[in-house]
């Protein structure tokens, strides 16, 4: 699988640090050194400022999708010149999950969440067919795949659903992941996508 871009999920928080910190900076270090461009939400803070500063320290390919009103609130990264405003929430998940060849997700919060969640919903639909891989950093969404599991047992989703994405536990499985990801039918995932 050819993969010239990837979206990155991930915390805007600032009190998140330790190997959450590391971590995303190794998988900053890791796509660009694969000359991938890295898509984020374009901020300053958190993971995700940590991610942008070291793509730009290290002149790699970095674009943010942000809302105005975030802009107007002083929350987008000045380093970032490949910075595209979008009017809402909604338009800014299109675009970061439509133009796309791979989504990330690291740890975050709420938005993190959402983000990744709406990813599986939309490769369980057909929408998209990319790669959705989730860097699992000292275990942080165990108890999210855990309750995958308990949606399984209780049948509000089927097995195959659960093969929408894959695990790591490092950054640097990450490529080996993508590599390995294999092809996703979206005409077959819509047939399936009911239960």
């Amino acid at each position: 699988m050819n993969i010239s871009s990837a979206t990155i999920f991930c915390a805007s928080s600032s009190l998140a640090g330790g190997e959450f910190v590391e971590e995303t900076k190794a998988l900053a270090q890791i796509l660009v050194k694969e000359d991938i461009l890295i898509q984020y939400g374009g901020g300053p803070i958190g993971l995700m400022g940590k991610l942008a500063d070291t793509v730009l320290e290290l002149n790699g390919k970095i674009r943010g999708v942000i809302p105005k009103f975030m802009i107007n609130e002083g929350w987008a990264h000045q380093g970032v010149s490949d910075l595209v405003a979008v009017d809402t929430m909604q338009e800014r998940k299109k675009i970061i999950m439509m133009e796309t060849d791979a989504i990330i997700a690291l740890p975050g919060g709420y938005g993190t969440l959402e983000e990744l969640t709406e990813a599986i919903t939309l490769k369980q639909l057909g929408l998209i067919s990319v790669p959705i891989i989730i860097i699992n950093i000292n275990g942080y969404y165990d108890k999210l795949l855990e309750f995958f599991s308990v949606m399984l047992a209780n049948n509000f989703i089927k097995k195959d659903h659960n093969h929408t994405w894959q695990i790591v536990n490092k950054s640097s499985e990450v490529i080996s992941a993508l590599k390995n990801s294999g092809n996703w039918d979206p005409v077959r995932a819509r047939k399936n996508a009911a239960i």
